[in-house]
């Protein structure tokens, strides 16, 4: 089984779970929840700016580092 991250937030999906989205111009994209989802498709939200996902958490980590040296 392969475990999939979610698009939104980063987490990983166990199989069987989340969503799966398809785009019309036939991309996919897998969320891990409803509140992922919503927030990407139908707040139109960025990954980045949001505090719960990894990706923010990843670019706080970066800045800290180079602020650091």
């Amino acid at each position: 089984m392969v475990m999939r991250n979610c698009h939104f937030c980063g987490t990983q999906i166990e199989p069987g779970t989340g969503f799966l989205f398809i785009r019309r111009d036939g991309n996919t994209m897998h969320f891990c929840s409803r509140k992922c989802q919503v927030n990407m498709i139908g707040l139109g939200r960025v990954p980045r700016k949001i505090k719960w996902t990894n990706e923010y958490h990843a670019i706080k980590q970066m800045k800290k580092q180079s602020s650091k040296s």
